[in-house]
């Protein structure tokens, strides 16, 4: 994993509850609530090759 990844997650998060915010504030939840959504989708598409990877790396370690 990247320090790249990490900068890339923690932007799609800041951006996400400013917009939450934003949202949220002008009286549209349901449009917050999917910006949320789609901010988690975006990173765990992003985290999901490394939990493979880390699944692989174990089944090796243990011979399963």
């Amino acid at each position: 994993m990247t320090i790249g990844l990490i900068f890339k997650i923690a932007a799609v998060g800041i951006l996400v509850s400013v917009l939450g915010q934003v949202l949220k504030h002008s009286g549209r939840e349901d449009q917050a609530f999917l910006t949320s959504l789609a901010g988690l989708l975006l990173v765990l598409f992003w985290i999901v090759p490394y939990i493979a990877q880390l699944f692989e790396t174990i089944e090796t370690l243990f011979n399963l």
